[in-house]
């Protein structure tokens, strides 16, 4: 969500980036600064205390996960070279030998045991792996993860940008300032930061894998979405992520503008606990007034998929193209329910839109002309991205908000475990018995196709009871500086800073 990470299935577009990353090296490639636009600052990078998409963005550069997924969502090596699973419960790793830390200390099994013990007893992220019971130490290079349960899907939730393993030592010599003095394995490592204004990195020259193109890199914050234009043809930035199609139509000849998809499911938001969305007609009646097609007409020249239900195409098996059709734009049905509930002479309300995401404040602009013609008035509140995170995801303060949600780069019940009644990250206070019984039975089944159909009975009872007003998967259009090449879209919502290269080398 725009809440969590750097995280993109089947959709992606790759840039051709002909010659090793030594030759790059060898023509003075990796001499060259790259300027990378984030839009919004980091909360900590201590993957542990924190789990919004602005600090997963930097820290999936500087740390790495025992295991990685490919662009097909397959599960790939990354520290551990192997692993097998004798039981339901307990998986063995095996680490790759030689791996540094940026510190220059040897990577071993206590470092893995430290980081997921570590991850384990935090508040905010705890719950990715929230049913692993113990670690165990075989050896250096060995180590154990038991679950309390059979958990099949532990593999993919260690993907996730939290489950990145950090230096023993290091944390334990910053003590609390360790979010601001990072170390990891990954091919970048932190220089310095500037809160609100820049994070400096640089390449790791003993990093354990193929090592990055670029020496230099400067993830520079840019929370203002109207001077993205001017910051790309101005110099000051050479990459932006989620320009509009209105911002990549301004763009000068210097820039490719990239075509991919964002992978997340961009709604209306409703606090299903605030009037008048504790009403399901009234969610509904919204539901009926909306027509996707002319959003996407309108924010990204009919760009995008549309979505009706909280899972995104990407994740194949289980998304459900028919549930599109659940609420096909019908006024006159809208306003019937709204008659129903009490509200004939409809009602106003707040749509709160982070600041920095101008997808989303178009989208809310359109989704305001589409209410007039039921009678209800939206007002559209724009706020800072850490007042959106305060204010909106943890105090669940709103009536309404449009972003997008992902899946933090795992599996397709992230989707949908959210919106279980008591899950602290169900911002929008859902409560449904009938899902909460169904999301149940789906993790707990060992059965791939019955574990598919239980996430399938979800997705219907979100999209029936109007949990929210879905909208699509947006499209992703990156403006990347022709000076470099080698950008690649990924299943999941991430950025592999590392593939970028000079283009003429």
């Amino acid at each position: 969500f725009y809440l969590l990470v750097a995280a993109l299935l089947s959709i992606f577009l790759f840039v051709s980036c002909g010659g090793s990353k030594e030759e790059t090296a060898k023509k003075g490639g990796v001499k060259d600064t790259l300027v990378v636009a984030n839009g919004a600052d980091a909360k900590s990078l201590d993957p542990h205390a924190t789990n919004d998409a602005p600090s997963s963005r930097v820290t999936v550069q500087i740390y790495d996960r025992l295991v990685e997924q490919d662009d097909n969502m397959n599960i790939v090596p990354s520290l551990a070279e192997s692993w097998e699973q004798p039981d339901g419960m307990t998986t063995i790793f095996h680490l790759k030998k030689g791996i540094k830390f940026h510190n220059g200390d040897e990577l071993k099994a206590s470092d893995v045991k430290f980081s997921l013990d570590r991850m384990k007893a935090s508040p905010q992220v705890s719950h990715i792996i929230g049913t692993v019971d113990k670690i165990e130490v075989i050896d250096d290079y060995t180590v154990k993860i038991i679950t309390s349960e059979p958990f099949g899907a532990l593999l993919n939730h260690l993907t996730h940008p939290t489950a990145a393993i950090m230096s023993e030592k290091a944390v334990k010599a910053a003590g609390d300032s360790y979010g601001q003095h990072p170390v990891g394995t990954g091919p970048y490592k932190f220089v310095s930061r500037s809160p609100q204004e820049n994070f400096v990195m640089e390449r790791f020259d003993d990093y354990w894998g193929e090592p990055a193109y670029i020496k230099d890199v400067t993830l520079k914050i840019c929370a203002n979405a109207d001077t993205i234009v001017m910051d790309l043809e101005g110099g000051s930035i050479d990459m932006f992520a989620r320009v509009t199609s209105t911002q990549a139509a301004e763009l000068s000849d210097n820039f490719n503008v990239l075509e991919g998809t964002m992978n997340l499911v961009q709604a209306l938001y409703l606090n299903n606990a605030e009037a008048p969305f504790d009403n399901e007609k009234v969610r509904q009646a919204l539901c009926y007034a909306i027509d996707p097609q002319e959003i996407m007409m309108m924010v990204s020249d009919g760009k995008g998929t549309e979505v009706g239900s909280s899972m995104f195409p990407s994740f194949g098996k289980y998304f459900m193209p028919e549930l599109n059709d659940t609420y096909n734009t019908d006024i006159e049905k809208a306003r019937e329910l709204l008659k129903e509930a009490g509200f004939e002479d409809g009602f106003s309300f707040t749509i709160t839109v982070p600041s920095n995401y101008q997808p989303h404040i178009d989208t809310a602009q359109v989704l305001k002309e589409e209410f007039k013609k039921i009678g209800v008035d939206a007002q559209i509140q724009l706020i800072e991205w850490d007042s959106w995170v305060s204010d909106v995801y943890q105090n669940r303060q709103f009536q309404s908000t449009l972003v997008g949600v992902d899946a933090s780069n795992i599996t397709g019940s992230a989707m949908l475990q959210r919106f279980t009644s008591d899950n602290a990250k169900n911002f929008i206070n859902y409560s449904n018995a009938d899902y909460d019984a169904a999301f149940e039975k789906a993790i707990s089944s060992t059965n791939d196709d019955e574990k598919t159909q239980y996430y399938k009975e979800c997705e219907r009872i979100l999209s029936e009871s109007a949990a929210n007003v879905y909208i699509q998967d947006l499209p992703e259009f990156v403006a990347l500086n022709k000076k470099y090449t080698g950008y690649e879209f990924y299943p999941l919502y991430i950025q592999d800073i590392a593939k970028l290269r000079l283009a003429d080398e």
